[in-house]
């Protein structure tokens, strides 16, 4: 008669019966399950999620200790395990594919069969997944707390840095060429002047902007469910869990975590983590326009608008050589596209907070992970591949810049919208410059046509009136 264990492997169980585990791996019959049953993207859940998770059992297990609801030895086992997969530790021991179980149920047990064999086998004691380690919890709590710290973690360490050194970056660049006088354009049309220090101040503007929203919806993201266990009731966890478990994330992170105060909400909506989805859509908008626009002052170099120069990283043809192609804006405008699909993604998971549970935990977690972490790793390579070392075509921005037509605009005040347009015309018919035309199509002087169509003077605003 054949064995019924197979070499390699050993027999585990849980509620519904006996099943095969590999021998090496610290998961139980649930994991096993779970890796059965979902072979899908072959994408396993974020490890930024699995590590917030982790920190989350930490604190349970802590908070459940000093409650006198779990033993001091158990308890201390189950925090010094769960600290250490939160620590990056056992990052294989957590295979289970995204697409899974839409509260996430598989992967809560994942993590509670991984630290509770850990802390039996540095015990010596039995300590049960659900029973210890699960304690005072629900996966429809867990998870979702889970969510919100990796969201708040990951945010704060990757992405706002990122962003502070991009905004730093363009700033400099401001002040180091910012004082050159460059066409403006409306419609991707020839328009009246500014300064680079003026356009490129309107980018880190931009992301100024990007950068005090995302920071503004994280007070929200923080504040976390835990305590609310199967549907918001609490059942089943000590009346001061849910505080004491925020508070010891809060005191773990200092990222200012508290327990969500209608935890129904915090089970039922993920609206929070739409709206920080959004305004990580919302910068990636940011972000794509600024791509584009190096993209168009970096085109040519001949036929182009050819004003600035960014740096030659890679041949850019395999067929036409010495071509040289703007690969960092390019890859950028990709991840913003990305970003930006992920978040309509995220929307429709954010409407499945199907009466009192949300089933589309997992995607937002993978989606939310992706696109911090592509936003952050693209404004890097923006900011030190593209923007601090972009050269500016001095001789072509002041070429187009002479034989602008519409700088003409700046002569409204003196000789009326009509004749202003008659110059302009027949500057652009004749490649002209503005101010030569004007010589002869008005009664004002060289001396004074040279003060009113001074491109540095144009960049100022105001209106300009006849000089004697």
């Amino acid at each position: 008669m054949a064995s019924s264990k197979r070499k390699g492997f050993r027999s585990e169980h849980d509620s519904m019966g006996k099943l095969q585990v590999p021998a090496d791996a610290l998961w139980g019959a649930q994991t096993q399950r779970a890796v059965d049953n979902f072979h899908i993207s072959g994408r396993p859940m974020p490890a930024a999620f699995i590590r917030a998770l982790a920190l989350v059992k930490a604190s349970a297990a802590l908070v459940n200790g000093h409650l006198g609801l779990l033993d001091g030895k158990r308890a201390d086992a189950i925090v010094e395990a769960a600290t250490a997969v939160a620590g990056g530790a056992h990052a294989d021991q957590f295979p289970i594919d995204r697409y899974q179980t839409g509260s996430g149920t598989s992967s809560n047990m994942n993590a509670n069969e991984v630290i509770a064999h850990l802390a039996g086998k540095a015990t010596g004691l039995s300590v049960h997944p659900n029973d210890h380690v699960n304690l005072g919890q629900s996966s429809n709590d867990t998870i979702p707390t889970a969510l919100r710290v990796m969201a708040v973690r990951e945010t704060e360490a990757a992405l706002l840095p990122q962003l502070e050194h991009l905004r730093n970056t363009i700033d400099a660049q401001a002040k180091a060429i910012g004082a050159v006088v460059k066409t403006g354009r409306t419609h991707l049309m020839d328009a009246m002047p500014l300064t680079f220090a003026q356009e490129f101040g309107a980018w880190e503007a931009q992301l100024a902007s990007a950068q005090a929203r995302i920071e503004d919806s994280l007070k929200r993201v923080a504040r976390l469910p835990i305590g609310g266990t199967a549907i918001g009731t609490g059942i089943n966890a000590h009346p001061k869990f849910g505080k004491a478990v925020a508070k010891a994330l809060n005191a773990a992170t200092g990222l200012g975590f508290s327990q969500n105060p209608n935890t129904f909400e915090g089970l039922a909506a993920q609206d929070d983590l739409v709206e920080l989805s959004g305004q990580l859509s919302a910068l990636a908008v940011a972000l794509m326009k600024i791509g584009n626009d190096l993209r168009w002052m970096n085109s040519g170099p001949l036929a182009g608008l050819g004003e600035i120069e960014l740096q030659a990283l890679q041949p850019g043809s395999s067929i036409m050589p010495g071509k040289v192609n703007p690969v960092i804006p390019e890859a950028l405008c990709m991840v913003c596209a990305q970003v930006i699909g992920l978040h309509q993604a995220n929307t429709v998971a954010g409407q499945s907070g199907n009466f009192q549970l949300n089933v589309m935990l997992p995607l937002l977690a993978g989606n939310l992970d992706e696109a911090i972490g592509l936003l952050a790793n693209a404004m890097r390579e923006l900011a030190d591949n593209a923007i601090a070392t972009l050269k500016i075509r001095r001789d072509v921005v002041a070429q187009a810049l002479d034989r602008n037509p519409i700088l003409v605009t700046a002569l409204n005040p003196v000789i009326g919208y009509e004749k202003a347009a008659k110059i302009a015309k027949r500057a652009y018919a004749e490649r002209r410059p503005v101010l030569e035309v004007a010589l002869e199509d008005s009664d004002l002087s060289e001396k004074q046509l040279r003060k009113l169509l001074d491109p540095a003077a144009l960049t100022k605003g105001g209106i300009k009136s006849e000089a004697g």
